[in-house]
Parts: C-alpha cells; sequence; structure tokens
C-alpha cells in the first residue's frame, strides 16, 4: 500500500459538482455553532458503540510517574505563550471532539467490520463491544504516536522569540519538556506495537511514523522558504504531502486494525481508503475555518499553505499571487491576513476547496459500502459527513 494519495483528478480546476445527499442522512457542518454541537453528538454516540469514551484513551500513559513529574515542571511555562501549555490543555479538553478522534474511528472500524471467519484463534468470549483487545490496545497505540507529534509540534524557534512570549529561559525549558515527553509518549507506543506480537502491524504503524516525519519535514522547509515555498508544487505533490503528515497514521492504523482481526486483503484495502480519506476531509475542513467564519473586524491568521490558499494561487498563477502579496503587507513587511484573506475569498479557491472536501467524504462513504450495516458503520458514516462543507 503507497503512502501516495494520487486520488484527485488531474482536471481538478474544473471540479464543480457536489456530492449527492444520501437519503436519511443529514449533512453536517463544523463552522457553526449548530454544526459543532451535532459534531460532539456525533462523537459521543459513537464512543458508547465502541463501549467507553475514547477523549481520555491516552489518559493512562499521561498519568505515569514520568509523565506526572513532567507535569509538574511544565507549571513553570504558566504565564508564558510557549504552546506546549495549549498542547497540555488540550489532554483534558478539547472543545472541538477531535484530540482523539484517531483512536475512535480504528474502533468504530473494527466494531463495523467484526470478526473474521479466518481469526479461528481468537474467540468471540475475547471481545468486547465487537471488539478484540489487540484492537483496543491498537487504537491507544494511536493516539499515543498522534499525541508524540502534537508535542513536538510545540517546539518554539527561539529565533523568532520576542519578550512577550516569556522568559528566555522559560521557552527554552519549555522546548527541552516538549522534546522529552513527546519521545517518552512515541517510546511508549512502540513498546506497545511490539506487544501485539503480529509483523504486519509492526511495519505498518512504523511505516506511518516514518510518513509523519517526512511528512512534517516538507512543511518545516516550506515554511522556513516562506510564501514561495509552493511555486513548484502542484496540486497531487500537495494532497500527497498533506496526507503524510496528516492521513498515514489513521490510514494505516485502520488497515492494521482489519490485520489483528484477520480480515482479507479487500477488506484492509478499504479500511485504509476510509482513513485517508477521512483524514483528507477533516485536514481541508480545519484550513477551511478562517475562510468561513468571516466576521467583520475579527483578527485572522491562517497557513499559507493552507487549502484555500494553495487553490487560489493555483488557479491565478504565481505572479498574480506575489502581487497580491505585495499589496498586502503592511508595516514591516508584515502580512495583512485581512486583506489576503479578501483577496483569496475574491476567487474561487474557497469553493474549490468545499468542493475538493465533499470528495474526499464521498470517497471515504464510498469505502464503508462493502461493510455489513450496522450501528459502528453509520457512525462512521456521520462522521464522514460531518467534515463536509454544504
Amino acid at each position: 500500500m503507497t503512502a501516495c494519495c494520487r486520488v484527485f483528478p488531474a482536471t481538478w480546476s474544473r471540479l464543480v459538482w457536489r456530492p449527492p445527499r444520501s437519503p436519511g442522512r443529514r449533512p453536517l457542518s463544523l463552522f457553526s455553532s449548530p454544526g459543532a454541537s451535532t459534531w460532539t453528538k456525533v462523537v459521543s454516540d459513537a464512543e458508547k458503540l465502541v463501549g467507553y469514551p475514547t477523549s481520555f484513551m491516552s489518559l493512562r500513559c499521561l498519568l505515569s510517574d514520568e509523565l506526572s513529574n513532567v507535569a509538574m515542571h511544565v507549571r513553570k511555562l504558566v504565564g508564558t505563550r510557549h504552546p506546549l501549555l495549549n498542547t497540555a490543555r488540550g489532554f483534558v479538553y478539547d472543545s472541538k471532539s477531535s484530540l482523539q478522534m484517531r483512536g475512535l474511528v480504528v474502533l468504530l472500524m473494527s466494531k463495523a467490520a467484526g470478526p473474521s471467519p479466518a481469526a479461528s484463534h481468537l474467540t468471540a468470549q475475547d471481545m468486547v463491544s465487537g471488539i478484540y483487545p489487540s484492537q483496543r490496545n491498537l487504537a491507544e497505540i494511536t493516539e499515543l504516536i498522534h499525541t508524540a507529534f502534537l508535542v513536538h509540534r510545540g517546539i518554539v524557534n527561539l529565533k523568532e522569540w520576542t519578550v512577550s512570549d516569556g522568559p528566555l529561559k522559560d521557552m527554552q525549558f519549555g522546548n527541552k519538556m516538549a522534546v522529552l515527553s513527546g519521545d517518552f509518549l512515541l517510546a511508549s507506543a512502540c513498546t506497545g506495537l511490539a506487544q501485539l506480537d503480529n509483523t504486519k502491524v509492526v511495519e505498518l504503524i512504523s511505516s506511518a511514523i516514518g510518513d509523519v516525519v517526512q511528512g512534517l519535514y516538507y512543511e518545516n522547509c516550506h515554511a522556513a522558504e516562506g510564501a514561495g515555498a509552493t511555486d513548484d508544487v502542484d496540486m497531487v505533490t500537495w494532497e500527497e504531502q498533506m496526507f503524510l503528515s496528516h492521513g498515514a497514521l489513521l490510514a494505516k492504523s485502520c488497515q492494521a486494525a482489519m490485520e489483528l482481526a484477520k480480515h482479507d486483503q479487500e477488506a484492509q484495502r478499504l479500511a485504509y481508503k476510509y482513513g485517508k480519506h477521512l483524514s483528507l476531509g477533516h485536514k481541508l475542513n480545519s484550513d477551511l475555518h478562517p475562510f468561513m467564519r468571516g466576521s467583520m473586524g475579527e483578527t485572522v491568521s491562517f497557513s499559507l499553505r493552507a487549502a484555500p490558499v494553495f487553490l487560489h494561487r493555483q488557479m491565478i498563477g504565481e505572479e498574480r499571487w506575489h502581487q497580491q502579496l505585495e499589496q498586502a503587507k503592511g508595516q514591516r513587511d508584515r502580512l495583512d491576513y485581512s486583506k489576503l484573506l479578501a483577496a483569496v475569498k475574491s476567487e474561487k479557491g474557497v469553493s474549490s476547496a468545499v468542493d475538493l472536501c465533499c470528495y474526499h467524504s464521498n470517497k471515504a462513504l464510498e469505502a464503508l459500502r462493502a461493510f455489513p450495516p450496522s450501528e459502528a458503520r453509520s457512525a462512521l458514516e456521520n462522521i464522514a459527513s460531518a467534515v463536509t462543507i454544504f
């Protein structure tokens, strides 16, 4: 199974369709208050199906003696703007209900597929709420890996440090804690992975870790190069890079869950496909947030590699894009994101990103059709629909 994500047609710029609404399933949106509350209900209902809430799936590891000591030291960062503080808060309360979504999806996929006739050495008595213990362990491992990379992302570039961020020594200390904590979580995940005693699963998840590292490398390189970082990157390459950092872990974890229950290659392929397209849809959903709010006078900020921006610059060409960048510069050559937001919204970058989000949601739903109808499959369908913007 390749890590590359060549799923979007070459004629992406002409894509204007929107997937048909399935009978009986109400489209969900995450960008308004009603949508956000509906998303919370979708997650809550899904958690009931797998036997217990997954919002604190990695809490057992987070409450270990090692990380409890780290937490004591992290209190020194209170009063600073170190990102590790926000990451730590997210472990306890995540208003978007998305921090621990990967483990939930792995459990739902395991339940939706059910036991395999080929798994003669596994008995139904071993299952809890239709899920094998090894699949639950895999879900926890997936969350630990994701959490480890979240912590590592909280490392601050001290070259951009300002006095308002906090004392320099505290920011340096925060970086050390981010490195050590992330490494500990990753090591714990690898230990649990070895205990699954399945060579193929170890290979899948290990390759997913490598994919995430490669994807983050691309992101950091482009961030260092600045606004012209995607001059030579086409849409297919952009999606491949986004898949590495945002989709490979979930896609390969879903496939690994099928392998643990000894499902055939086709079931594994479909599980991988669902995880891949759900992840890309979720990434597009996240990228679209600043462009969908539209509140006047609100301070906005977004990545220049966000999907609407990337699609916008692909449509208008690099020469006009750099002209717009110059026009959006304010004092000290800092970008006025409000002006840039208006420029992007004036073209079709946002609507094309919406259509691309619909495309990936539809492909995720398509992958589920081969699984037998069940509450778990319906929950996976609702999650896929919830990342779609209508």
